[in-house]
């Protein structure tokens, strides 16, 4: 997985509350069994129509956006089933970032097993984000993990919080299997002394 300390992304974004798995990668996609080419089905249904036309009032379609690596959207982000899939497709689009003022557990644990970095900040302080993304074209943010804080070039501080394990995870781009394997040296010992246990 790769690691994340800090970045600089242009913002794009979602202006809905309760975005749910299903639209972020409709179930009809879920059929593929490598972790890549999810992006280009994300938000596919709000992306394009019945026909498969474009939607251009979609901000994702929009030639202002492209490129975009840092999402914000509104509260609940992330709702409804469990499909790690949600969080492929996001990271496959190109997004490592995505701000909400609050995310479903599942979604939120999952992002850090995917190597996005999700974050929660105010009511208040996504509404200011959406403010800034609408008034500048080009609007970026400069996230950095290592000291917890996001900024912009018109002299925005914002600080987050993070649980330290979480935050962890990602410094040292590490999943689940990759936080294990820290600990190889020590689970082959184990191993060497219970062989004959083992395969008696």
């Amino acid at each position: 997985m790769q690691a994340f300390t800090k970045m600089t992304g242009l913002v794009a974004p979602v202006d809905r509350v309760n975005v749910d798995t299903d639209a972020i990668i409709p179930k009809q996609f879920l059929k593929r069994i490598e972790r890549t080419g999810f992006g280009q089905f994300l938000f596919f249904e709000w992306r394009f129509d019945e026909q498969g036309e474009v939607i251009t009032s979609f901000p994702l379609n929009q030639p202002r956006y492209q490129g975009a690596s840092v999402l914000i959207s509104r509260a609940n982000f992330g709702c409804g089933s469990s499909r790690e899939h949600a969080p492929w497709a996001i990271l496959d689009f190109g997004f490592r970032v995505v701000i909400a003022p609050s995310f479903a557990d599942i979604f939120y644990n999952n992002c850090f097993k995917n190597g996005i970095l999700p974050i929660k900040l105010s009511e208040s302080q996504v509404e200011d984000l959406f403010q800034r993304t609408a008034a500048t074209e080009g609007y970026q943010l400069n996230v950095d993990l290592e000291n917890k804080v996001i900024t912009d070039e018109q002299g925005l501080r914002i600080e987050f919080d993070l649980d330290e394990h979480r935050r962890q995870f990602l410094l040292q781009g590490l999943d689940d299997i990759g936080l294990t394997l820290q600990h190889g040296e020590a689970i082959d010992a184990y191993e060497q002394q219970h062989q004959n246990r083992l395969f008696a």
